[in-house]
């Protein structure tokens, strides 16, 4: 885990080889890789399906390269090969409960996972509960404690929703952060945003946080309505135009950064309040309208 100065492992970046990867099924691109000639490319689909089930994501990653009629089955996300790995992966917790509710298909669940707050990328006193989504803040005294995503990102358009299931506190700030990013600091304090490698929006008060200072009220709105515990805020980060932007509910709130570095950028948290618990769930590439 990472203390103050943030550096721990267990995160990476999301570029252009991985994300292709990431995307690589139902990707003309990907199918045309490898052709469809071969033994391989006449193997029926229920047999393929029955091999595929066994497979863990990376496996089935490279198999939606081999050839059109691979890519083809992989390309059904609610197919029993993405169920069957899905079951595997996931807790119980986070398959009935509600938390993943808002993606409709096996492999973007998966996906979800693939991107959740990382268990090693964080303050140390918090953890990642067991359902794999959800970040436990311990009740330490004067300290202010966050984490990061396992995925960072560095091109493309991204999406994900965050919500608090308890108490606030004084501070409790959602954004983006660079690798360098610290992700734990003395007394009460808006992590996120107290240095340039980081940018967060305090649901407390709804100011803006970069390298120390408040830019502005957010959103931009007379009697902006405070956070309800519970109520999910969509994040929806644009490498392309180096923007960052909030919606909450059905509502677009408005680009809160604009002018964002040509870096890795993770999804971050920080909070303050002693057992709190924050969710993140990543959802993909942002619907525009």
């Amino acid at each position: 885990m990472s203390g103050a100065a943030g550096g721990g492992g267990g995160s990476s970046c999301l570029g252009a080889a991985a994300a292709a990867s990431c995307s690589s099924a139902g990707s003309p691109y990907a199918a045309a890789a490898g052709g469809g000639a071969g033994v391989a490319g006449r193997l029926p689909a229920r047999v393929l399906e029955h091999v595929f089930s066994y497979l863990e994501l990376s496996d089935l990653m490279r198999c939606s390269l081999v050839c059109w009629h691979w890519n083809n089955i992989l390309a059904d996300e609610n197919s029993e090969v993405w169920r069957s790995l899905c079951t595997r992966t996931l807790s119980d917790e986070a398959l009935r409960s509600d938390i993943l509710c808002n993606l409709l298909t096996y492999r973007g669940k998966l996906k979800a996972f693939q991107f959740a707050l990382s268990s090693h990328d964080c303050s140390r006193n918090v953890y990642v509960k067991k359902n794999g989504f959800t970040l436990h803040r311990n009740p330490i005294a004067q300290s202010t404690d966050g984490a990061r995503g396992k995925i960072g990102f560095s091109e493309g358009r991204h999406a994900w929703e965050i919500w608090w299931e308890g108490p606030l506190g004084t501070v409790a700030v959602i954004g983006i952060a660079t690798k360098r990013a610290a992700m734990q600091c003395q007394g009460y304090v808006a992590l996120l945003g107290s240095d340039d490698q980081s940018w967060g929006w305090n649901l407390v008060d709804n100011n803006l946080l970069h390298n120390g200072e408040v830019n502005g009220n957010f959103p931009q709105c007379n009697n902006a309505p405070k956070y309800q515990i519970g109520e999910r805020i969509r994040v929806i980060l644009d490498m392309d135009d180096k923007t960052l932007a909030f919606e909450r509910g059905f509502e677009f709130l408005g680009v809160a950064f604009r002018g964002l570095p040509k870096a890795c950028l993770f999804p971050a948290v920080s909070a303050v309040y002693g057992n709190t618990e924050v969710t993140m769930v990543y959802l993909g590439k942002p619907l525009d309208g």
